[in-house]
């Protein structure tokens, strides 16, 4: 199956918090394909990545990026593809600087962006699904027993909790 979604990270150190986004997509059934670029050290990759994913199908672009954040923005500069931005906690800023670097994009070139980390890395998964559900139902059947799964989850746990003083 064609991949929907293209997730990009500049290092294998990303691994851990981008593997978020790779589950949540799994577990929708979307089709997805993994790799690293640095915007830095490997521009020219970086392009042709993004091209390739252009003719390819892909419907959505997952950059995590941490530090200065530069990927997703040079991402976005290549593609008018939808691009969600991941800022990662790899420096002693705690994530600040790249949720910075990434949120603050010129006019003309927008990189949607979620939150630091693991969380941010999920929603950004959870955004792209539902894109991608705008063209396909099935994703968005997914999408609606997701929500109805958190809502029973938090009913089940307000139940357990519930105190009356």
């Amino acid at each position: 199956m064609k991949p929907k979604v293209f997730i990009l990270m500049g290092s294998d150190s990303d691994l851990p918090i981008m593997e978020e986004s790779a589950r949540t997509l799994e577990g929708f059934g979307i089709p997805y394909v993994m790799t690293i670029a640095s915007a830095h050290r490997t521009p020219g990759r970086t392009r042709t990545l993004i091209e390739e994913a252009e003719t390819s199908g892909v419907q959505v672009i997952i950059a995590g990026a941490g530090m200065a954040a530069h990927l997703p923005g040079v991402v976005a500069s290549y593609t008018t593809l939808p691009v969600i931005g991941v800022p990662l906690d790899a420096s002693p800023l705690n994530g600040m600087d790249a949720l910075l670097s990434i949120v603050q994009m010129p006019p003309g070139i927008p990189v949607a962006t979620v939150s630091i980390g693991k969380p941010g890395a999920r929603n950004a998964a959870i955004l792209a699904a539902q894109i991608i559900a705008g063209r396909d139902k099935g994703v968005a059947k997914k999408l609606l027993a997701h929500r109805a799964k958190m809502h029973e989850e938090v009913e089940e746990k307000a139940r357990k909790f519930q105190r009356n003083g």
